[in-house]
């Protein structure tokens, strides 16, 4: 199994020293998420907890993602960097083409466009993209950013996007997985039929082996079927005393990896503190992730040798 650290929440200007001592300690890579900003007050229906509110506070630090992953790879050899999620439809598929993929060249293909298709509708708004046609927006852009990344002269008349023969560079080497993140039926759809892997942003042990099910029979109708294909999946409730039997047993159910809690856990459920709490120094961040590796990473090896 896979083991990612989350620096959801992080402090930015930690965050590429956190890398380096994440790759050190043995993690696979490491996983944030992404808004271009909340909102005081919002319309929007939050899909993650059961009043449908946003559960966490407005001054939350959420990074640029494709600078922030560049500094990190920069100082790392091996570490992989992903979002947990990455607001797809806010975007030109071109201008992510262009990031993403100039960072999956420099960085040697260790980024992962992990994406969702968002929910605070201000964000939209405020980016003048149509809230309601996110959904398709995304498979389109899929499309387009995978048609980019082949090289040489390409043209495109979609739905949303049009163009006549441009050619990008620089391209990645090989085109960057996508991993679709969410827990709606059109996530799971998505992640199966257009996607390199899956992105769960937390279920119960109870859920999962349903998840997989789900999934896996998707995949098996998908025009994607007997390619490769992740399944990272976090458990909740969060749990600071899990070891390695739990993720065992997230193994044995199928899941492929995993990404431990942030060092922040505490706006996950509504300021109580999980965690080190919303501000924590460099060192402290360190130990937490030192007694992670020698608690659960190490003893998944030695389990697996």
């Amino acid at each position: 199994m896979k083991f990612w650290q989350s620096i959801s929440w992080a402090e930015a200007d930690q965050l590429v020293e956190i890398a380096r001592f994440a790759e050190q300690a043995g993690f696979h890579g490491v996983i944030n998420s992404e808004h271009l900003f909340l909102t005081r007050k919002t319309g929007s229906h939050y899909p993650y907890t059961e009043d449908g509110k946003m559960n966490h506070a407005l001054d939350y630090d959420y990074p640029d993602v494709w600078s922030s992953f560049a500094a990190m790879a920069a100082v790392t050899s091996t570490l992989r960097f992903s979002s947990s999620v990455y607001l797809l439809p806010l975007r030109n598929p071109i201008e992510v083409a262009k990031q993403a993929g100039t960072c999956a060249l420099i960085s040697n293909d260790r980024v992962t466009v992990g994406f969702g298709v968002g929910w605070q509708k201000e964000e939209f708004d405020a980016m003048g993209v149509d809230f309601h046609t996110r959904g398709k927006r995304t498979d389109e852009m899929i499309e387009v950013m995978r048609k980019l990344w082949t090289g040489g002269v390409v043209s495109h008349h979609g739905q949303f996007f049009q163009f006549d023969e441009i050619e990008m560079r620089p391209v990645p080497n090989r085109p960057v997985p996508f991993y679709c993140g969410g827990k709606s039926p059109a996530a799971f759809r998505r992640a199966a039929m257009l996607c390199d892997g899956y992105v769960g942003p937390g279920h119960s042990m109870n859920e999962i082996p349903g998840l997989i099910a789900e999934l896996n029979a998707l995949r098996a109708d998908s025009p994607r079927a007997g390619e490769p294909f992740e399944t990272i999946v976090p458990i909740l409730p969060i749990d600071p005393n899990r070891g390695a039997d739990d993720y065992k047993r997230l193994e044995d159910m199928g899941v492929t990896a995993t990404f431990l809690p942030p060092f922040d856990a505490g706006g996950i459920d509504r300021g109580h503190t999980v965690g080190l709490g919303r501000r924590s120094s460099l060192d402290e961040k360190k130990r937490m992730m030192e007694r992670t590796a020698g608690t659960i990473l190490r003893q998944m090896d030695s389990h697996s040798a």
